[in-house]
């Protein structure tokens, strides 16, 4: 069965609507493309299916703030009966959303301790996230926005993640997919975590990244990632060489570092090296997968997501650690939710 498809092969256009914008993110299409038909269904979620149907029979609906041509004959189409000509295109070019089956490792994964939301430079709210993930198969999705240093991502202050996990609390009393408190807080230029001591004490999960000052001089990134390494209270090394091999942002060289050092010192403080899915990341590359396998790393295998078609990389992330033969044990993001987070506390 595809995403907007239901059990009588209707299609419903909340769903159309949704998943043609999963499938344009997955494509790492414009944002602007995928807003729109989010938005559309957005606007229409708040009509019943009569109502909906009588303003696309006299027109209202085209005169609707946040329904433009392409998505008015989308929601037209699937009000009809049928499977949008536009998300069928989409469908035959690129897959489904939603692989009948998973192969492998992708099968085992059960979380991604890396996402973004609608509160820091991600697309789209919690809750929109949280439905994406659930219907790639995860059983637990970690919300890690970014930290407030990183201002260009909107990071979040003491006040603005008290109120998220507020937020969360919500979202978890009305069941569905498991969300976890995160952050991913910048690697400070001293080795320093960007938020207070207390607040990270009070997350589930923490994913630590370099996110300035890149092309720094090899044996001070090293001294800067071990000092935050050292901390406590961080539980994954995120995209860990800070490296771009392909995209609209071009690509970037990956940082110099001892590697050695730095995923011994991972590996002794029970941090996770992360594999980054993301295509235009792929970081580390297999090289260092391989070295950090050599000094008994864990690894995270997450997505990065900022857009719920993100979720879609996850493949890509699985494939790439099958082929270095990381096994399924030591990858985190194949444990069930509560050996995670054990795992995650045991050091604070």
């Amino acid at each position: 069965m595809d995403a907007g498809e239901g059990h009588n092969g209707q299609m419903d256009p909340v769903a159309a609507l949704e998943e043609i914008a999963f499938l344009l993110e997955r494509d790492r299409a414009s944002s602007f493309k995928s807003k729109a038909f989010r938005r559309a269904a957005d606007v229409i979620g708040e009509y019943s299916a009569d109502e909906l149907a009588a303003r696309v029979r006299d027109g209202r609906l085209k005169r609707t703030k946040g329904i433009g041509d392409t998505t008015y004959t989308v929601i037209a189409e699937a009000v009809a009966g049928e499977v949008p000509a536009y998300l069928a295109d989409l469908r035959t070019k690129s897959g489904p959303a939603i692989a009948v089956s998973q192969p492998g490792l992708r099968a085992q994964l059960k979380g991604d301790l890396h996402s973004h939301t609608e509160w820091s430079d991600g697309t789209t709210p919690i809750a929109t996230m949280a439905r994406a993930a659930a219907l790639v198969g995860l059983e637990y999705l970690v919300i890690s926005d970014h930290s407030p240093n990183l201002t260009v991502a909107n990071g979040l202050s003491v006040e603005r993640l008290q109120q998220q996990l507020g937020v969360l609390d919500e979202l978890n009393d009305g069941g569905g997919i498991r969300l976890l408190s995160g952050i991913e807080t910048d690697i400070l230029l001293d080795g320093t975590l960007d938020q207070t001591p207390e607040m990270l004490g009070r997350l589930d999960v923490v994913v630590a990244s370099v996110h300035s000052k890149l092309r720094m001089e090899s044996r001070e990134m090293t001294e800067r990632m071990l000092r935050a390494i050292e901390n406590p209270r961080m539980n994954v090394l995120g995209h860990c060489t800070g490296r771009l091999v392909e995209g609209n942002r071009g690509t970037r060289p990956q940082s110099t570092f001892d590697a050695k050092v730095v995923f011994t010192e991972c590996a002794e403080h029970d941090v996770a090296v992360e594999i980054n899915s993301r295509p235009e990341r792929q970081d580390p590359s297999d090289e260092l997968i391989q070295l950090a396998l050599e000094v008994g790393c864990l690894f995270s295998i997450d997505t990065d997501a900022h857009a719920p078609g993100h979720f879609s990389f996850l493949d890509l992330g699985a494939a790439r650690a099958e082929a270095n033969g990381v096994p399924a044990e030591r990858i985190v993001t194949t444990w069930p939710a509560d050996r995670l987070l054990d795992w995650a506390a045991s050091k604070r």
